[in-house]
C-alpha cells in the first residue's frame, strides 16, 4: 500500500510540473519567435493575381503589461490602405481590434512559443481562426486560415518572410 502511495504522489508530481511548464510556456510571448514584422509572400494566396493585395505585413510584439500586441497593413490592389491593431492577453479573452479592416473583437491563444491561434469576429459574425506558425530557422511564417463560405468549411494557407526581428 505505501508503494502505490509513493507512486502516486510522484505521479501526481510529473503532472503538475507539466501544467506548470505549459502554463509558463503559454505565459511567456517575450521568448517568442512571432515577435517582429512579417511581409506576405503575396503569390503564395491561392487566388487570381487581380484578386491579391499588393502588400500585407504583420507586426507582432510584446507590450510594457505583458499582453501581445498586433498590427496588420494591408494595401489593396486599388493602393486603398487598411489596417487592424489589437492589444490582447493570450489566454483566449476576447478583446477590441480598431483600425479600418473588417473585424473588431479578437481573440488569442498561444499554445507554443512559435505558435498563435487568434480568432477574428466582426459586427458579432465569426469571420475566421487564423493559425500563426513559425518556421524552424525563424524566417518564415505560415498564416493557416480556417472559415466558412457558403456555409462550407474552407481553408487557405498563406506564407510570410520575416522583414525585422
Amino acid at each position: 500500500m505505501k508503494r502505490v502511495s509513493t507512486v502516486f504522489w510522484v505521479a501526481s508530481l510529473w503532472v503538475v510540473a507539466a501544467l506548470l511548464n505549459a502554463v509558463a510556456l503559454a505565459a511567456s510571448p517575450a521568448s517568442s519567435p512571432l515577435v517582429g514584422r512579417w511581409v506576405l509572400e503575396v503569390d503564395s494566396l491561392p487566388m487570381p493575381p487581380a484578386a491579391r493585395p499588393k502588400h500585407v505585413s504583420v507586426d507582432f510584439s510584446n507590450a510594457a503589461d505583458g499582453t501581445w500586441v498586433t498590427r496588420v497593413d494591408i494595401i489593396e490592389q486599388s493602393g486603398n490602405a487598411m489596417y487592424s491593431q489589437s492589444t490582447l492577453s493570450l489566454d483566449g479573452t476576447p478583446g477590441t481590434a480598431q483600425g479600418t479592416y473588417w473585424l473588431d473583437v479578437v481573440a488569442a491563444k498561444m499554445p507554443a512559443p512559435n505558435v498563435l491561434v487568434m480568432q477574428f469576429v466582426y459586427e458579432g459574425v465569426p469571420r475566421s481562426t487564423r493559425v500563426y506558425s513559425v518556421s524552424e530557422d525563424g524566417q518564415q511564417l505560415t498564416e493557416t486560415e480556417a472559415y466558412f463560405k457558403d456555409g462550407t468549411p474552407m481553408m487557405r494557407t498563406a506564407l510570410f518572410k520575416r522583414a525585422a526581428p
